[in-house]
């Protein structure tokens, strides 16, 4: 079994800074793609980052130049850095990550999310 766990949110300003953190812990061969999703009240899950076990990187074309995400294979651990947020950026942040069990098996799973206010 494979658990993700959030941690790092909070409420800020608008303007302000965010960091938030997700370990992967568990049954773990290897971590491959690592991502952060958010949900906003009332709205559908979005995509906000990803990242690939070498490092490649895609964004959400509203958060590229705000977010950075990064990780640390060796600590299974995912990073997302927010920076200039804004009130639209309030929702709650998931961390997702597909990870090999062993060499032949590979699951998705999600973290229980962490709440990110931000006020205007």
């Amino acid at each position: 079994q494979v658990h993700l766990v959030e941690s790092g949110g909070g409420s800020v300003q608008a303007g302000e800074s965010l960091r938030l953190s997700c370990v992967a812990s568990g049954f773990i061969y290897k971590v491959n793609n690592m991502a952060w999703h958010r949900q906003a009240p009332g709205k559908q899950r979005e995509l906000v980052a990803t990242i690939t076990s070498g490092g490649i990187t895609t964004y959400a074309d509203s958060m590229e130049g705000r977010f950075v995400i990064s990780r640390d294979n060796a600590k299974n651990t995912v990073w997302l850095q927010m920076d200039s947020l804004k009130a639209g950026d309030t929702a709650v942040y998931y961390c997702n990550a597909d990870v090999q069990v062993n060499r032949k098996y590979e699951c998705n799973n999600w973290g229980q999310g962490t709440q990110v206010t931000v006020s205007s």
